[in-house]
């Protein structure tokens, strides 16, 4: 008999992990996600995993966010070795996004050991290393989408587009349980029909349970030509103002979203007066993985907006500048007006976005906007509270 345990993104928004356990395949994990919010480091030290690592027979990625996959590494840590399934793009990215989260975690973790330093208390041991993510991505064996692979005789699964971001994927599990055909599908996150640059997701037509995803389920989402409408007023109020725009935005899927809206208002000479940045090495080299897999995006929205376009970095925003460095991030501080920013995190719980609200968000002439979800217990969700905008709820 199949049993379901939910370990993770219940009741929750962040940490999605979910055990499927049967008599045809032992037990397999749906997603391996960190918890955002609060302390990186005390987070990390006092999450523990409600099973033994070493019993789960294989981890099933619904895509490359990190709160579906940030525990890998210390999955492998702590005694894993298995397979890690999941779509051919997410592979791709899951190699930025997992070193850029070992670098900020042993990063942090260095600062609050010095701290203990100067308290005469021993320092910290860290609970997943750069060894641990070079290991996790090891196991990574990437598909393509409607392939059936077969993880053992009796259990097979196919990778469905989920029109989230890019490699995200709807998984279709096939089993055998006592002498029947099981199907359980497992949602991760779903894309909108309107989302640009995906694809609309995939229709199964058939379950017997379905894991589904419900973030946003109670409520729904206004007509993206209203959000594009409210963009270009807020460019123009800022402008007569003199100031800059700051917008915090997750590395993966916003970015790139983000780029293409403003590569539509570049044509339309709104952009004219603003110098866009990318502040975010991780965005960055994200949204090269997305050129790579240029050819896979949504052709036909591309080319109606961006005709002959091939690359996010090259075609959409010509005057766009790429910031890698910790110099080029800090050049950003000279300019007095018209720069809008977009950096990480996207919960402004670290990263570059905290720099720039460091300089600039005493300053009234200036705009933060905020283009995604805000977790409870982050510095996004506290800002949101304590300015709420006159335009809508935090």
């Amino acid at each position: 008999m199949a049993t379901v345990k939910f370990l993770g993104a219940a009741q929750e928004v962040t940490g999605s992990c979910h055990m499927l356990e049967a008599p045809a395949f032992g037990r397999i994990l749906f997603d391996c996600g960190m918890h955002q919010g609060g302390n990186r480091v005390d987070r990390e030290q006092t999450e523990t995993f409600l099973f033994d690592p070493q019993s789960i027979d294989a981890v099933v990625l619904s895509h490359a966010h990190l709160d579906h996959s940030g525990l890998l590494p210390k999955l492998v840590h702590n005694g894993y070795k298995g397979p890690i399934y999941c779509a051919d793009a997410t592979a791709d990215l899951l190699k930025v996004m997992l070193m850029d989260s070992v670098g900020i975690y042993l990063g942090d973790l260095k600062r609050e050991n010095r701290q203990l330093a100067r308290k005469g208390k021993p320092p910290l041991e860290p609970e997943y290393t750069e060894e641990d993510v070079q290991q996790a991505l090891s196991l990574c064996q990437s598909h393509l989408y409607e392939t059936k692979v077969l993880l053992c005789a009796d259990t097979s699964l196919t990778f469905h587009d989920a029109g989230h971001i890019l490699g995200s994927a709807i998984v279709e599990l096939n089993f055998t349980d006592k002498g029947k055909t099981k199907t359980v599908v497992f949602s991760g996150d779903l894309g909108n029909k309107s989302a640009v640059l995906m694809n609309d997701p995939a229709v199964l037509k058939k379950a017997d349970l379905v894991m589904m995803e419900g973030t946003y389920g109670d409520r729904n989402h206004r007509p993206i030509e209203d959000t594009v409408s409210q963009l270009k007023e807020i460019l123009a109020d800022t402008q007569k103002r003199g100031g800059n725009i700051m917008i915090p935005a997750f590395a993966v899927g916003r970015t790139q979203e983000l780029l293409f809206y403003l590569g539509q208002l570049h044509r339309e000479g709104v952009l004219d007066n603003w110098q866009v940045i990318v502040d975010s090495p991780m965005a960055i080299e994200v949204t090269k993985v997305y050129d790579r897999w240029f050819e896979s995006l949504d052709s036909q929205e591309i080319e109606e907006a961006t005709p002959k376009a091939h690359s996010i970095i090259k075609d959409f925003i010509p005057r766009l500048f790429l910031s890698v460095t910790t110099e080029n991030s800090m050049a950003i501080n000279n300019i007095k007006k018209g720069a809008l920013i977009i950096a990480g995190s996207g919960m402004c719980t670290g990263g570059r976005i905290r720099h720039h609200f460091k300089q600039r968000i005493w300053d009234a002439r200036n705009t933060i906007i905020f283009c995604g979800y805000q977790a409870q217990g982050t510095l996004g969700r506290l800002l949101g509270v304590l300015c709420p905008s006159p335009r809508n709820e935090p």
